[in-house]
């Protein structure tokens, strides 16, 4: 079974740095998606970036473009999303996602696997 469980969230000033880490404990991929999500109070939860498991593409929402990078060590089951240059917009609990399947269009819902949740807070 996979499971997932993010780490590193924190509460960070205004233009600071945190890098997310995602660990699967369970089952393995030999191929599919490893993606992070975020949803701020009241709000729909929200596409950040993914990365192709095994194959090492990414894609990324508009709102982190330039800002954010993904990235995954296969051998320690493990994908990272650093956040550089934090805006207090990008306050939210970012949850780790993952699917047996290539994901093209990064709705929550063809995701199969799902993490508890990391609180990143960026104070003003």
């Amino acid at each position: 079974q996979v499971q997932l469980v993010e780490s590193g969230g924190a509460l960070v000033q205004a233009g600071g740095s945190l890098r997310l880490s995602c660990a699967n404990s369970g089952r393995t991929f030999r191929t599919g998606t490893m993606g992070w999500f975020r949803q701020a109070p009241g709000k729909e939860r929200e596409f950040v970036a993914a990365i192709r498991w095994g194959g090492g593409s990414t894609s990324y929402g508009d709102s982190v473009k330039d800002r954010f990078t993904i990235s995954g060590d296969n051998a320690k089951n493990t994908v990272y999303l650093q956040m550089n240059g934090l805006k207090p917009e990008d306050t939210a609990v970012y949850y780790c996602a993952a699917s047996s399947r290539i994901i093209l269009v990064h709705a929550p819902l063809l995701y199969d696997y799902w993490g508890q949740g990391t609180q990143v807070t960026v104070s003003s």
